[in-house]
């Protein structure tokens, strides 16, 4: 049985009420979605409260909820939306998603939070530590998606609500800017490091 099988009947089976749905959906995902926030913003009591709140609601509207045959990308959007939403300081239950594209979320990748823990760094560091630096946020999220999370584009293109050639034009860019801001060297390291260094392998 394969992932989208597994997570398909996980889901009808949570939407249908069964205890051990809830729990392994929670206790699978909830410390997932948690570094996930982390990545957007150091306010770990904020975070936590969305989760909170997410689920609540996913509790109690889960007779009406959609079908998925992924559910951590179904939660990451979920809670993507509701992050954007509270560090705007809208009190709104729903925003659309124009409203969506106007703000940003600025993405920190593992290796910069090892990188500013490091009182001294090699020369490759710093120059991998620049090359981030000159990322919008828009680029570095989505990076992040497509390297780390390894979402497909049709997947990103939800998250982000953006068109699909607009997503992988972003992705091109983004990985050009790092080339020309890196050493084929360091470039190589940075891509090897998402995955590895990911909690959402």
């Amino acid at each position: 049985m394969d992932h989208s099988t597994n997570d398909t009947k996980l889901w009808e089976d949570f939407k249908k009420g069964e205890k051990y749905a809830l729990s392994h959906i929670y206790y699978q995902y909830a410390n997932l979605l948690y570094l996930y926030g982390k990545k957007f913003t150091s306010d770990e009591e904020l975070i936590k409260d969305t989760i909170q709140d997410l689920f609540f609601d996913l509790i109690r509207m889960r007779t009406s909820l959609g079908q998925t045959d992924h559910i951590y990308f179904y939660l990451v959007k979920a809670i993507r939306r509701r992050l954007l939403l509270t560090l705007n300081g809208s009190k709104r239950v729903t925003v659309s998603d124009m409203e969506l594209e106007n703000h940003q979320l600025h993405v920190v990748y593992s290796i910069e939070e090892d990188l500013i823990l490091r009182e001294e760094l090699t020369q490759n560091e710093k120059n991998v530590r620049k090359g981030l630096s000159e990322l919008s946020p828009k680029q570095r999220e989505i990076l992040y998606y497509r390297f780390t999370c390894d979402f497909e584009y049709d997947q990103i293109c939800e998250i982000m609500s953006i068109k699909y050639d607009s997503a992988r034009k972003m992705v091109f860019r983004a990985l050009k800017s790092l080339r020309t801001n890196l050493s084929e060297a360091n470039f190589t390291f940075f891509l090897m490091y998402l995955p590895r260094n990911s909690s959402f392998q």
